[in-house]
């Protein structure tokens, strides 16, 4: 079969502009619940984009941990990401749910969270991954995989469980959304799409765009 012959037509929901909640993180909790019933695989992950020095653009798929004002993932501040974010704190989110045909979009500014919020996160994670947020140069050339697997083996021997700390370079980053989009697969290609555009803070703009 050729790619382009690949074709779904989405039949299960419809989004309606008139019905969605006045703000875009709660009507995210009410999608995100659904995705969590519906049993979505990986339902907090999220392609985060960021922009490159060069200014091209640059994706790859995070993980959500948390949701208030803004929308948390963690990272090794010294990765690509990291340097990233640093020089032009603005990204992108995207959640792809396509057991319920849906889709989120966000834009926002990013900025890091406070070094406490970042350690009850790094200490509730496992011990195997705490000893792994040390083990990794993250985003730096190593010469083979014995690299990694004998960093982990000398930090398991310097940490125990109870004199593990958390890297400096590693923490978490809030961004705060000023657009958000909802899109729900429809039939003909004739999809539903609502935006959320922030006027002012915790005031928002809600549009119905064409698909």
């Amino acid at each position: 079969m050729k790619i382009s012959d690949l074709r779904i037509d989405y039949i299960l929901k419809s989004l309606d502009e008139k019905e969605v909640t006045a703000s875009p993180i709660d009507q995210f909790k009410i999608w995100f619940e659904e995705a969590l019933k519906a049993k979505v695989l990986e339902v907090n992950a999220m392609t985060l984009s960021t922009v490159r020095q060069d200014g091209l653009p640059n994706s790859r798929i995070v993980l959500l941990k948390g949701v208030d004002e803004g929308f948390i993932f963690f990272t090794n501040y010294s990765s690509t990401k990291g340097k990233e974010l640093n020089d032009h704190p603005y990204a992108a989110l995207t959640f792809f749910w396509p057991e319920l045909e849906r889709q989120v979009r966000l834009i926002g500014k990013v900025s890091k969270i406070s070094p406490e919020e970042s350690d009850e996160y790094f200490f509730s994670r496992p011990y195997s991954s705490q000893v792994g947020a040390w083990a990794s140069p993250q985003s730096q050339p190593i010469p083979n995989r014995q690299f990694l697997e004998d960093n982990e083996k000398k930090l398991r021997e310097k940490f125990d469980q109870q004199s593990m700390k958390r890297p400096d370079n590693w923490g978490g980053y809030r961004l705060l959304a000023s657009e958000v989009e909802f899109w729900q697969g429809r039939a003909s290609r004739l999809h539903d799409r609502v935006l959320y555009t922030q006027v002012l803070e915790g005031s928002w703009k809600i549009q119905r765009l064409a698909p």
